[in-house]
């Protein structure tokens, strides 16, 4: 029964998000592992309001707009380089979770 190692990388930079997952890419075609994906999400727009002042108040400045764009990519088996994915360091402004799940074969 394998292993899927699911990792999901966001950014509200897309140019060093797609950078990220090609140098992830990258090195799976060089250990020969196969991933599935990247899959990309629709981007979320979201919209954060903001106080002038740290009390109460009625004093908005404009709410603050950004985007932030997801890719998804499965790691199935290979749990040795799963793992060292997982565990490197990501530049700044890419967040990164990862699951692992055990899969079973269709049949058994």
């Amino acid at each position: 029964m394998p292993f899927v190692t699911t990792l999901t990388l966001s950014s509200g930079d897309r140019e060093q998000l797609d950078d990220t997952v090609e140098e992830i890419k990258q090195r799976a075609e060089r250990k020969g592992v196969e991933l599935k994906g990247p899959h990309p999400e629709p981007p979320t727009d979201l919209r954060v309001p903001q106080s002038k002042t740290l009390g109460p108040g009625d004093g908005r400045f404009e709410s603050w707009s950004y985007t932030v764009y997801t890719r998804t990519i499965e790691i199935v088996g290979y749990e040795e380089f799963a793992r060292s994915v997982a565990q490197r360091s990501f530049p700044g402004g890419v967040h990164v979770e990862a699951g692992v799940e055990q899969r079973t074969q269709i049949g058994s």
